[in-house]
Order: structure tokens, then sequence, then C-alpha cells
């Protein structure tokens, strides 16, 4: 019963794949990857890497063949695209013959008005009509995703936010990759929605948090979107890359990620790693890295 990872060499996926291999042999695993030679270390512990690009639908197809439960880790990339690459690899699984997918979706995704949310609603909806037996993993938030943030008050500068009193439900990378390792191998998961939400937190109470680590107090500045937008702009982000920023401040700031649910708890079957101990993993790595 073979299962295969997309993305293998990513972020996430490498820490899911990591997850796997802890508990099936790695003869039991394939991924599939855009570019094969970045993952000849996978492919020297046994794994069956394999060729898949998701902008050449043939070569998920292929990819895909033989394989019995698959994990779909969303793609980067603008709403339009990403759309396009999901529903193509949605359909290359389905002429494969996959027997279950799993797909990191986004929380709360189907009633969302995250700006990110429309290729997450699009790629469950294309999951369903297949009628392939599914697991969405509806990711809240990674906490790494606050790693400039987290770098900048180390430094000494303030947390700068447009969020307001919006809660987030951070959780830490590997937390999520040990759920979805969990519903890769495990039995029961077939057409289930999991809202994968750490405790829900503000932004100052993140700061807060952030600040006992530290030993030091990280003071918080509430500012506009315009603001938000000229600061971001001040520390080197593209242009592109600034509506994307800014559109996350609102979407949290509007409540799409106060998702609270304990299914993260659920598919673990251990508490997810607690902020306190979450927080101190990314200062060292942080300081480790410099």
């Amino acid at each position: 019963m073979k299962i295969l990872v997309t993305g293998a060499t990513g972020n996430l996926g490498s820490k899911v794949v990591d997850s796997l291999l802890k508990v099936i042999p790695a003869s039991d695993l394939a991924v599939s990857v855009r570019n094969p030679e970045k993952a000849e270390g996978l492919r020297a512990r046994g794994v069956d890497v394999r060729q898949g690009d998701f902008d050449r639908p043939e070569t998920l197809e292929h990819a895909f063949k033989g394989i019995y439960r698959l994990l779909i880790i969303s793609a980067d990339g603008d709403n339009e695209t990403r759309i396009r690459q999901h529903t193509d690899a949605v359909k290359a699984a389905e002429r494969a013959g996959v027997k279950f997918i799993a797909y990191t979706s986004l929380g709360n995704a189907t009633e969302s008005k995250n700006l990110m949310a429309p290729p997450h609603v699009a790629t469950e909806a294309a999951i369903i009509e297949t009628g392939i037996p599914y697991s969405f993993l509806r990711n809240n938030w990674y906490l790494e995703n606050e790693i400039g943030s987290i770098q900048g008050a180390i430094a000494g500068a303030p947390w700068v936010t447009s969020a307001g009193e919006g809660k987030v439900g951070w959780a830490l990378r590997q937390d999520y990759a040990d759920a979805a390792a969990a519903v890769l191998v495990g039995e029961g998961h077939e057409n289930t929605v999991y809202e994968l939400s750490g405790p829900l937190l503000t932004q100052a109470e993140l700061a807060a948090a952030l600040g006992a680590v530290l030993g030091k107090e990280v003071p918080v500045q509430q500012v506009s979107d315009e603001k938000y937008a000229e600061i971001m702009k001040g520390l080197g982000l593209p242009d592109f890359v600034i509506p994307i920023v800014v559109g996350i401040q609102q979407s949290i700031r509007n409540g799409s990620l106060e998702v609270e649910s304990n299914d993260f708890e659920k598919v673990l079957g251990r508490p997810v790693t607690p902020i306190n101990e979450a927080l101190p993993q990314l200062v060292n790595t942080i300081s480790q890295t410099k």
C-alpha cells in the first residue's frame, strides 16, 4: 500500500516525509518532485523518487501510478495558477487510480474570506467530485510564518501589525506534518475534514509569549493597513508581495483564522506543541542560522 507525498522537498513536505519514515518502511513511500535531483537524499534512504510537475499534468499521472494514498500539498503562486495546478493534480490522481487523497487546505476554507481561500475551495470541490475518499487538512497558520517578526523582535524592533484583535491558531510546521502523516497511515480518515488549529492568540498575546521567551518586553505597534504596507516596503519586500502581506493582516483582523478546534489533538493523539515550547524552538533555530 504505497503512499506518495507531493512537494516533498518543500518546507512542509520534507517534514511530512521524515514523519512518515519513522512509522513506515521507505519502500512503502514515494515522493513526487519537480526536480528529482533535489531529492537524491531521499532516494539514498530507499524512497521511490518520481518526477512530477504541477505545470505538466501528464507527469503527475505517471508519478501517481500504483499509489494507494496520496498527499497533495498545496502549491505556491497566485490564486488562478494554484487553482489550475491543483485541479490538474486531482484529475491526474483520478486517472491514475489513486484510492485516497489527503489535501493541505486552509482553516475554515469553504466559509473563509481569507484572500488565499479560493484555491482551497476549488481544490476541495474538485476532490469531492471525483468520488475518491478524502481528508481535508485545513491548516490554520504556521508559526514559522512569523519568523521575520521574531527576528525583528530579537533585534529590538517592535511587533508591527495591522491585524488588530484578530486571533490566529498558530502551530509549528512539524505539528502539521505529523498530523498529515498520521492521516496517511491511520484508519478511519475517509471523507473527513480536520480543522487543524492551535490555541487562538492575538498578535499582542503572541508578542507577549515571545517576550517571555526572550526575557524582555516586545512592544506591539498597531498600525493602519496603509502604514503596514509602507513599513513592509521599507523592509525591502517586493511590490507584488505587499498586497498579499497586507491582505493577510486584513484576513486575520476579520477573523478568518479564528477557528477553535481540538482536531489537532484528535489526529495527533497528543496535544499540539504549546506556544511557550514552540517559540523557543524557533528562536534557537534563528540564533543557529546567524
